[in-house]
């Protein structure tokens, strides 16, 4: 199953033309069903599935692992298979949380600059978007920037303005309930989907690897001390408050140290090939529950 996940998607990145004209998500919906089936089964049962699927872990790891993990369970992550880091998780989250002057900054922020543009701040859950008249991807930082008055020096992840806004921005979806709700409606759309998914299997850099390395075959993996988390959800509680570098990260931000640590040269934040790999990722958490900003390690 996995190497038809990882070979289907170089070859069918060559096949957008292919979709239904009246079906532009088909293909996606597909993508998205082969790996809910994938980690579904994977983490079934660790300890069953040690030779098919964890033949670097031991013993003792795997007895760690929750049993029959299912879709939805994934949107926390490593969390939502590991049953011991659930656990510290949960202890931390009864405590105050660190990001919490953050959100508050982050409203402030929104009433004073951004409220003309999103009237209502509980739309992050609908990003990426693809904007049908430029034809481009647009995520919810791109969006951000877009809404600074005339003459303001564009934002990056780095900006403190611009975590905050975006974990008060997720926080006010949670709240509402809201899930991610990224959408493919046009040939276009479609294509750059087929793009972001084909960068995210594609080998790069030094060390030959791709994200799917990590997230795909290896979710659940154990590398130094860190447990490899799920493609499916990995979207859904950014901003992230991480424990050990005591900061918010947006995803742009993460994704560009994920990329630089796997021996590649991460894609500028606001470059093509940025925005479309968010826009397949954003896809692949469709239907799970907005849960940022959140804690990881």
């Amino acid at each position: 199953m996995l190497l038809k996940i990882a070979k289907s998607s170089v070859v069918l990145a060559l096949a957008a033309s292919a979709l239904h004209a009246n079906a532009f998500n088909e293909q996606a919906e597909m993508d998205k069903a082969a790996l809910i089936k994938y980690f579904e089964a994977k983490f079934a049962d660790a300890e069953k599935n040690k030779d098919k699927f964890f033949p670097y872990s031991t013993d003792e790891e795997l007895t760690k692992f929750t049993k029959n993990v299912k879709h939805n369970d994934l949107a926390l992550g490593t969390y939502g298979y590991n049953s011991v880091l659930k656990e510290l998780y949960d202890q931390n989250k009864e405590g105050f949380l660190p990001f919490e002057d953050n959100i508050a900054k982050g409203e402030e922020f929104y009433n004073k600059t951004l409220k003309g543009c999103f009237p209502d701040p509980s739309v992050s859950n609908e990003y990426p978007k693809f904007d049908e008249s430029k034809k481009v991807v647009v995520s919810l930082a791109e969006a951000i920037n877009a809404c600074l008055p005339a003459g303001t020096k564009k934002m990056t992840s780095g900006d403190k303005d611009m975590q905050n806004v975006q974990a008060f921005m997720a926080s006010k979806a949670a709240a509402a309930g809201k899930v991610v709700d990224v959408k493919i409606d046009s040939k276009e759309a479609a294509e750059a989907y087929e793009r972001g998914k084909k960068y995210y299997y594609s080998q790069r850099g030094y060390l030959k690897m791709s994200c799917a390395t990590c997230h795909v075959q290896g979710a659940g993996q154990r590398v130094r001390n860190e447990y490899m988390s799920p493609l499916l959800g990995a979207t859904t509680h950014f901003p992230a408050f991480r424990t050990s570098s005591e900061a918010l990260f947006t995803l742009e931000k993460r994704m560009s140290g994920c990329v630089n640590d796997t021996g590649q040269k991460a894609p500028k934040e606001d470059s093509k090939d940025m925005q479309e790999l968010l826009y397949f990722m954003g896809y692949m958490s469709n239907g799970m529950k907005i849960d940022g900003p959140d804690l990881r390690k």
